[in-house]
């Protein structure tokens, strides 16, 4: 069956995989945000108990698949497939958190779009008939993160006014061939852009022309129109690469009424100093485990346009003054049938 829609980047799924449960875990300062409400699991510190913060993002993401698991009311062993990644060296943390569980493992890359990106691929395998339940999961964690990309936090370098704050926090799906949803119906799979922005502080500058690109695409490829969607949410651009965004698409003559952005939704920007807001993998990630999927199946939207949004770079590459390639995959999530 021919399931790609005209234009070749967005892929229905006739099956419409369910979310059967989902899980988020974030660090304190995620916790005292506006969206605290909205979380499993809030840390009392940011170390969850671990010597290391890479130590600690592997903890994130254990507790979040455990507390998943407990909300589908599935074993480990249940799980026909673990998708999952992070931003540290070789998906370290995600690596980690997998070698206990038992469970077959794809170790994915996307920065801070691998919440959508692996979210896409379980869906895309249940929607084959290879197999019957999934896990798509992802972390990030401030403090590993700076140590990785900038400087630890020891050296206490100025932040400039377009840098965001890497969420410290876990998301974890689990899907399955049937139940309640809400469900995935379909995924468009973002190309690689790159409109030569330099500068590792203003990722959002450099994700926004993705965004747009993704977004531009499945609304060719499908024929929608804006209003069947109740939301489009990208994740993270923070308040600088949401408004270079609504700009970008404006000019290609898409307005989009309900459009926002996690990493300006996690914070409170002025409140608690996060510049442009948030951003990592864990960003979105909490923020789909938490508000969108929550909101979902309490029927505060019906359907749903997600976005994750990633730079591709690394700290070799930013020292030898590449530019950041950024990537965007779609997913549609609805709770019920609206055609």
């Amino acid at each position: 069956m021919k399931k790609l829609c005209p234009g070749g980047q967005t892929v229905q799924l006739p099956s419409r995989p369910r979310l059967l449960a989902w899980a988020s875990v974030v660090g304190k300062k995620e916790g005292e945000g506006p969206l605290a409400a909205t979380f499993d699991v809030v840390g009392s510190e940011d170390s969850f108990g671990e010597k290391s913060w890479e130590k600690a993002e592997t903890a994130m993401q254990k507790l979040a698949l455990s507390t998943a698991l407990k909300k589908a009311a599935l074993a480990p062993s249940a799980l026909d497939w673990l998708l999952a990644g992070d931003l540290l060296n070789q998906c370290i943390g995600s690596a980690f958190a997998a070698r206990d569980q038992d469970i077959p493992f794809l170790g994915l890359y996307g920065a801070c779009s691998t919440m959508a990106e692996s979210l896409s691929l379980a869906a895309l395998l249940l929607d084959g008939g290879f197999g019957a339940h999934a896990a798509a999961m992802t972390s990030s964690h401030f403090c590993s993160a700076e140590r990785q990309y900038r400087t630890p936090l020891e050296y206490g370098g100025q932040r400039t006014p377009t840098a965001q704050w890497t969420v410290t926090g876990s998301g974890c799906v689990i899907l399955g061939q049937e139940g309640p949803g809400p469900a995935v119906t379909h995924v468009t799979v973002g190309k690689v852009v790159d409109k030569g922005i330099r500068d590792a502080n203003n990722m959002g500058a450099a994700m926004a022309p993705a965004a747009a690109d993704t977004i531009l695409a499945h609304f060719r490829d499908t024929g929608r129109k804006p209003s069947d969607y109740d939301l489009v949410i990208t994740g993270d651009l923070g308040q600088l690469g949401h408004e270079l965004l609504g700009e970008l698409l404006k000019r290609e003559g898409l307005e989009l009424p309900h459009l926002a952005d996690c990493g300006t939704l996690i914070y409170d920007l002025q409140g608690q100093d996060v510049h442009c807001g948030g951003s990592g993998c864990g960003c979105s990630a909490a923020v789909l485990c938490g508000l969108l999927l929550g909101g979902l199946r309490e029927g505060r939207w019906k359907r749903i346009l997600f976005c994750g949004t990633g730079a591709l770079l690394s700290p070799t590459s930013t020292q030898q003054g590449e530019s950041i390639p950024s990537v965007c995959h779609g997913v549609v999530i609805e709770q019920e049938r609206r055609d």
